[in-house]
């Protein structure tokens, strides 16, 4: 199966994004090992963050987000790159 890739956005919930960077900062982004990161960008105010993965396994981002759904709010969208299209 190949590798495809998806845009995660992630919106912090009220008075969380303390929260996130404190266990981001204590535990790492606790990716199951066959979910890579790839980038990532923030707003300026922190609140909404758009973090671009990879994975041949889609359920994996379910695993992935239960390690914070208590502080954030998860869209994850498959996406093609320009030189896929």
């Amino acid at each position: 199966m190949p590798m495809k890739q998806y845009m995660v956005i992630e919106r912090f919930k009220p008075d969380c994004v303390e929260a996130v960077y404190e266990r981001l900062s204590r535990k790492g982004r606790m990716l199951p090992p066959e979910l890579h990161f790839v980038n990532s960008w923030v707003n300026k105010e922190l609140g909404l963050c758009y973090q671009l993965m990879e994975t041949e396994d889609s359920q994996l981002f379910s695993v992935w987000t239960q390690h914070w759904n208590d502080l954030i709010e998860f869209d994850i969208v498959p996406v093609d790159g320009s030189s896929q299209s």
